[in-house]
């Protein structure tokens, strides 16, 4: 394990992660950043991505020992006090460690439908459009890891999953989902028709989706989501085969939507699994 110590921010081997507060490090570096032990673990462990290095201290270091032994020998770890990740990061670290990933190119979506598909033919694929707020799109990669979604694919106008702060509220989702961007939209849901998608629409306007799951949902579903407030646009309304509603009580209207992704992907997750809805 290539450990090495450091004791000061000027060290130039930290050169990149002095520009993490920089919001235009993605471009300019094509980087991105992990912090919190839980999901650097997943970094390692459970994501086709490697870190192209860690900085810790000395005790999320030794906590992380097991899958730091595990990375390629060239890998530098970096061991440095806590008031140095504290100026690196912007605020305190109660977990102590960063790593730094590099930028995926974003998946072709003809190259994400193909691996989106389950041995039976059954896919689940979760849709954004317009969803700007990383808390909610971290939120919808969390819920869509522990649901059992195939995929994730998103609007040109959807913010970016692996900006640090989707990373951490999604607690590694956006690092183990695989997503692409559909750059024509919403023209470009006719891909996932030509597929053999059935596009659901999550609306206000449609039926109950808890009905609808005691009658079937399909088993090769785009399930797609818009903004709480103005929901989905009109043109990618007409494109969807089904709309469905998650019922509420008299006077509501409407759920944040990460909250309404996990409710949703729950019915899907029962109506896909071996032995049917329960």
């Amino acid at each position: 394990m290539g450990l090495i110590e450091i004791d000061a921010l000027d060290d130039p081997r930290l050169a990149l992660y002095r520009d993490i507060k920089d919001p235009h490090m993605r471009r300019r570096e094509g980087l991105f950043v992990v912090e919190g032990r839980f999901t650097l673990r997943c970094l390692i462990e459970d994501s086709p991505h490697d870190p192209i290095s860690v900085l810790a201290s000395p005790p999320a270091r030794r906590a992380l020992q097991d899958v730091l032994e595990g990375l390629d020998g060239a890998t530098p770890i970096y061991e440095a006090p806590n008031e140095v990740l504290r100026e690196l990061a912007g605020f305190h670290l109660h977990r102590g460690c960063l790593a730094l990933g590099r930028r995926p190119d974003d998946s072709a979506l003809d190259e994400l439908l193909v691996r989106a598909q389950r041995p039976d033919g059954s896919s689940l694929v979760v849709v954004l459009e317009g969803l700007t707020n990383h808390d909610n799109v971290g939120g919808i990669f969390r819920n869509a890891m522990a649901l059992g979604a195939d995929a994730v694919l998103l609007c040109p106008r959807c913010c970016d999953p692996l900006y640090r702060k989707a990373i951490r509220t999604s607690l590694g989702g956006a690092l183990c989902v695989p997503f692409a961007r559909v750059e024509n939209w919403p023209g470009g849901l006719g891909r996932l028709r030509e597929a053999g998608y059935q596009l659901v629409a999550l609306d206000p306007s449609g039926e109950s989706i808890a009905s609808a799951a005691r009658q079937g949902l399909p088993r090769r579903a785009a399930l797609i989501l818009g903004t709480e407030g103005a929901g989905l646009s009109a043109e990618a309304l007409e494109q969807t085969d089904l709309r469905l509603k998650i019922e509420m009580a008299p006077g509501m209207d409407s759920l944040n939507v990460a909250t309404a992704s996990g409710i949703a992907l729950h019915h899907f997750r029962e109506a896909l699994s071996p032995c049917g809805p329960s």
